[in-house]
């Protein structure tokens, strides 16, 4: 099984979300599992010196685009048994950042149509292609409309995979049709295809053109297949339902361990002793009161509307009165950077704020805090509860998407659950879940049985590749495979 993974960023090389960490953890599951995978990303600027030092050119040619025609420098390295390709314009890549450039849809259309014409000159042609998000949402669409004619890419399946739903590439019609080099004919269909409301979409094209849909859990895949969550693409997924699979996201368990992270200061897995010297010590470079008994509630999240902070903000004066204390850590919407710098400022025994990034922190923050708190609006997936988890922090947060798939509410009179949890988007729910939290914390045999169960949790990456492996098998027929090895023998 040959899969190549092209997506616009990939930790270790680039990254600004969690795009990147899926990209950089599940090719490697999927090398357990016996698949040939590859990964293909442009050749940013941000990308270490230490990885660009490793590539090397295997060879150079020209992609038009539109009325374009501009240099492609196909380079290759291997990352931890991966071999990954980069495509290399200087003129779209050579900039600081990744994303937010007027001119984004030039530069990732270019991309797309770089992967297509990159693939006869690879040392390897790809059972499936597997794409990610809008930056390569035309994949699927050029592959159909502009390359199946073309013997080396018949048979050559397609995956896509919606990350975030409500970012889709959508650009102007005009802007589109010069791109892709298409007429009208292009956006005549509107439930089918680029047309998205008088304008071009990416991941419309996506969705309307590949072979599979995933997206990164199944209340997800569900949830997008409504109005309320569905940003106007509801009726494509649901016209797709039976192509469309909700695969839920793991972690790194080497990269995210209690017992061998450096940052920490007591390494622990189930010892809760063990773990609240992480408490001691983070109250203590904080400034906050060095107090074991004080649960200390956690937050490690970009600071926007969609991770459910205009709750916290409504019943901030309640949260502030419970006996607890709140660290946060995050940067994001001006709003919400100033609402908990100033909180932080009035109440320096209870809030630690920092306006920043900082992963050695965020981890001292997943290993000392008791509690984890996400009251997202919508979670594809959500990475934090996962880390959460496995740094023996309780997680609270709201039954949507990613969270309600792999939190489950803990009950008192059963003792089973894995955390605390809230249906409704209302600030008072989320209150009373917390304060129900908070209780919890001093009742000793209610919270070991927590973290009992807590730590018979695992979510790893091998459970998802298994189920994203089941997928590419049945995509690609014993009849193609037989026909690819010939042509390779």
């Amino acid at each position: 099984m040959k899969i190549l993974f092209a997506a616009s960023e990939a930790v270790p090389f680039v990254k600004s979300g969690g795009l990147a960490d899926v990209i950089g953890s599940l090719p490697v599951a999927l090398r357990e599992l016996g698949a040939d995978v590859r990964i293909i990303l442009p050749k940013y600027e941000d990308i270490p010196a230490e990885y660009k030092n490793q590539m090397r050119t295997i060879r150079t040619i020209t992609v038009s685009l539109g009325w374009r025609n501009q240099y492609c420098g196909i380079q290759q390295m291997d990352w931890n048994g991966i071999p990954c390709y980069f495509i290399d314009n200087e003129f779209y890549f050579r900039r600081k950042g990744l994303y937010g450039y007027g001119d984004d849809a030039e530069r990732y259309i270019f991309f797309c149509r770089a992967v297509l014409e990159a693939l006869p000159h690879l040392d390897f042609r790809p059972d499936v292609l597997h794409s990610h998000d809008w930056q390569t949402g035309l994949i699927p669409y050029m592959l159909r409309n502009n390359y199946m004619e073309h013997g080396f890419y018949q048979g050559i399946r397609t995956v896509y995979t919606i990350h975030n739903l409500r970012y889709q590439g959508r650009f102007s019609r005009e802007l589109m049709m010069d791109l892709i080099g298409v007429g009208n004919e292009a956006f005549v269909i509107a439930d089918d295809g680029l047309e998205f409301f008088g304008d071009g979409n990416c991941m419309k094209a996506a969705l309307s053109y590949t072979d599979k849909i995933t997206t990164v859990s199944k209340t997800y895949a569900d949830e997008i297949q409504t109005e309320y969550f569905g940003e106007n693409l509801d009726g494509v997924l649901r016209k797709r339902s039976g192509d469309l699979t909700g695969i839920v996201n793991g972690i790194d368990n080497d990269l995210f361990d209690p017992m061998n992270d450096f940052n920490i200061v007591e390494p622990f897995r189930n010892s809760l002793p063990k773990k609240r010297k992480n408490k001691l010590a983070l109250q203590e470079r904080l400034g906050l009161p060095v107090n074991e008994a004080v649960p200390m509630i956690g937050i490690v999240s970009r600071l926007v509307e969609q991770k459910g902070l205009d709750l916290i903000q409504h019943v901030l004066d309640e949260i502030l009165a419970m006996n607890m204390q709140l660290v946060v850590l995050g940067t994001g919407e001006w709003k919400y950077e100033h609402l908990f710098q100033d909180v932080a400022y009035w109440h320096k025994d209870k809030v630690s704020a920092h306006i920043t990034f900082h992963d050695g922190l965020a981890r001292q923050i997943y290993a000392a805090s008791d509690l984890f708190l996400m009251p997202s609006q919508f979670e594809p997936c959500g990475l934090g509860q996962l880390i959460a988890l496995r740094y023996r922090s309780v997680p609270i947060v709201r039954e949507t998407g990613g969270l309600k798939d792999t939190v489950k509410p803990f009950d008192d009179a059963t003792g089973e659950g894995t955390g605390f949890t809230f249906a409704n988007y209302n600030a008072h729910d989320m209150l009373f879940t917390i304060q129900k939290a908070v209780r919890l914390y001093d009742d000793n045999d209610a919270w070991g049985k927590l973290i009992k169960n807590i730590s018979k949790t695992e979510f790893g990456w091998e459970q998802s590749a298994k189920q994203y492996m089941q997928l590419y098998k049945s995509l690609v027929s014993p009849a193609a495979v037989k026909v690819e090895a010939a042509a390779e023998a």
